[in-house]
């Protein structure tokens, strides 16, 4: 089992980002809209590239959704006992791929928690 379930590199121009890493990986990401977001999907359906308010682009990195375990609401509140906030309570993907949350860790790092259906 992978610990890391899902990414997302943020872009502000969707389109130009696409096109970057089609060229440089030599590979066809699959676009699609996603909730209220424009994704790009890697072919090994590990992460994507992403137009979102949600995520900004421009040296805040990529975002990273690691397994939540079995008890989502318990890693939240572990999250919170350990010095982190809640940024994102636990939300239905309606895709049915499961839940996710996001966190803020100890330095600040904005996390997401993925609880697979």
């Amino acid at each position: 089992m992978s610990l890391i379930h899902w990414f997302e590199i943020p872009a502000t121009n969707f389109d130009r980002a696409v096109a970057f890493y089609q060229q440089v990986l030599q590979l066809q990401l699959k676009q699609e809209d996603f909730m209220t977001d424009r994704i790009a999907v890697f072919p090994d359906s590990s992460g994507c590239i992403m137009a979102s308010p949600r995520l900004p682009a421009g040296g805040q990195g990529c975002r990273i959704y690691l397994d939540g375990g079995p008890d989502l609401a318990a890693t939240l509140e572990r999250v919170k006992a350990a010095g982190g906030k809640v940024l994102l309570p636990i939300t239905t993907l309606e895709d049915g791929n499961g839940d996710i949350a996001l966190i803020a860790d100890s330095e600040g790092n904005s996390i997401g928690l993925h609880l697979q259906a």
